[in-house]
């Protein structure tokens, strides 16, 4: 049963406007509101340290004024919780460190006795024109096809326009920086995995189709997307991509739980989403293939209430704004449903 207290809390939002649109829906406002949360828009347009206070800051803002006010206001007021790090966040914005997270926890993470495995495909980032269009300078044997996309992951509209390029021809239209990704066949399936604090949500998502090496000889040139769960309305009504759905095995909710644990401690970040696939090579190896911050919730059924407990959480128990709390709530989501896409030694400000 929920909370009931006397006491109010602000939770002061800085968002986009799409974001604030897609997120801040009435029926959220609502069910933080009953359980004595108030969230309160930030203007942007005005200095953070003239507004709130706030018991909590959301924010997913990418520019480095937010970052120094938000910095400034983190040490005036060190009871309010900051959500994220936008050090923390600053990871995530870059393909290649993004996913090197994920080798660093595929050892902790892994139990003995486990029979399913995870990791992420073979990638690497090339800077100069003359080596992006020439194979024969790719490192850690890469081949086609291959998925090219930008090196910067920022979600503007530039950072997801990806391609799958069959052959040499399809490299022409390609600007460095840009990081090449193997391509792994996965039975046109990706599993979204959503996190909020402690809560993990899995669902599948129509993806690329597979590409045998009959196939792969007569493709040639690229084919150019936003995003690989990004299918149009004209697939999904058809009848062969639910079926797809429903045919797909759910990943074992052990390992997702324990990669998205183990990313979360990593990466000290508390909204997060990332995409697996199952390489149809090795049936239970799963591959990471992207990360993102602070995803599009909205689509989640019950969005409401998961994010309602969230602030809850974090903003009346300290051991849910720790990173090293092993204790979680798993749900399994069987259906097709998911969300847009879209230091040194001094102590982080940010740290909660």
């Amino acid at each position: 049963m929920a909370e009931v207290t006397t006491t109010r809390f602000r939770v002061g939002y800085a968002l986009l406007l799409k974001k604030q649109r897609s997120f801040i829906q009435r029926s959220l406002v609502n069910s933080a509101r009953e359980r004595g949360i108030d969230l309160i828009r930030i203007d942007t347009d005005k200095p953070l340290a003239d507004q709130g206070p706030f018991d909590c800051v959301l924010h997913k803002l990418n520019c480095e004024e937010w970052r120094k006010q938000l910095k400034d206001y983190s040490i005036r007021n060190p009871s309010s919780v900051v959500i994220d790090s936008p050090d923390a966040i600053r990871r995530l914005h870059n393909r290649i460190s993004m996913l090197e997270v994920v080798l660093e926890i595929e050892a902790a993470e892994l139990k003995a006795g486990d029979s399913a495995s995870f990791g992420t495909p073979k990638q690497t980032v090339v800077y100069e024109l003359d080596k992006l269009k020439d194979p024969t300078c790719w490192s850690v044997g890469l081949k086609f096809p291959v998925i090219a996309k930008p090196l910067v992951a920022d979600g503007s509209i530039k950072s997801h326009k990806m391609s799958l390029i069959f052959s040499r021809e399809g490299l022409e239209q390609l600007k460095p920086p840009t990081v090449l990704q193997e391509f792994v066949n996965h039975g046109g399936v990706i599993f979204k995995v959503y996190v909020v604090g402690e809560y993990v949500k899995c669902v599948r998502r129509k993806s690329l189709a597979d590409i045998s090496d009959e196939k792969l000889g007569s493709l040639h040139g690229s084919f150019s997307f936003c995003q690989v769960s990004n299918m149009s309305s004209h697939v999904k009504n058809d009848e062969t991509y639910y079926k797809v759905l429903e045919d797909a095995e759910l990943p074992p909710m052990h390992l997702i739980t324990n990669i998205a644990r183990g990313l979360r401690r990593a990466m000290k970040l508390h909204l997060f989403n990332f995409d697996v696939i199952r390489d149809t090579r090795v049936w239970n190896r799963y591959l990471v293939i992207d990360i993102n911050y602070f995803p599009g919730y909205a689509k989640m059924p019950g969005y409401e209430s998961v994010l309602t407990d969230f602030f809850w959480d974090v903003l009346t128990k300290e051991e849910a704004r720790s990173f090293d709390n092993q204790k979680g709530t798993v749900k399994s989501v069987d259906n097709s449903g998911g969300g847009e896409d879209e230091k040194g030694d001094e102590q982080d400000p940010f740290q909660v």
